[in-house]
Parts: structure tokens; sequence; C-alpha cells
């Protein structure tokens, strides 16, 4: 997975929230973990399922699912294409 941070942090003086890009190539993904922080995922191109360890779902281009804080969350690229996704979250 590879991710580039677009606002926020060392990207942007945007304070409140950071917005990334996520390529995730086919087969990659992420472990299961939580964080502290609410995380909203918007699927831009591909394919992925993201699980929070007792449920999963498919995201298609313009489908989002949002975590809550410290709620676990996997990502992952069960196709043969690579999958963008978009995450917004506060800047924490």
């Amino acid at each position: 997975m590879e991710m580039i941070r677009l606002q926020g942090r060392e990207a942007t003086d945007t304070r409140s929230v950071w917005v990334g890009r996520s390529l995730i190539a086919p087969g990659g993904g992420t472990s299961l973990k939580a964080s502290p922080q609410e995380k909203i995922y918007i699927c831009l191109a591909g394919e992925v399922v993201v699980s929070n360890g007792t449920q999963e779902l498919t995201l298609a281009p313009m489908d989002s699912v949002q975590f809550a804080p410290d709620e676990p969350r996997q990502i992952m690229n069960r196709g043969t294409e690579p999958a963008t996704l978009l995450l917004i979250m506060e800047n924490g």
C-alpha cells in the first residue's frame, strides 16, 4: 500500500483534518487495527473489502465507509486491479 498525504500534517497547514490518497495493489491491504481517530474512506477506483473484524463490506468507486474512533478496521484488495481510496480523518 502506498499513501500520500494531500492535506494536513506535513502536506499543508490544514489543522482540523488530514486527507490522504492510498493506492492498494492487488493482494495488498492493511492489518486489522484501531486508531483513536474517526476515519472515512471513499473508494475512487477499483474495489476493496473493508472489515471491522466481524463484518465485511465491499467498496466500489464512489462507495464510502466510516469507522468510529477506536473501531478496528482492515482494508483488503482481493481483486486483480489496483484500488485507490481517499482517507479523511481528524488531525490528531
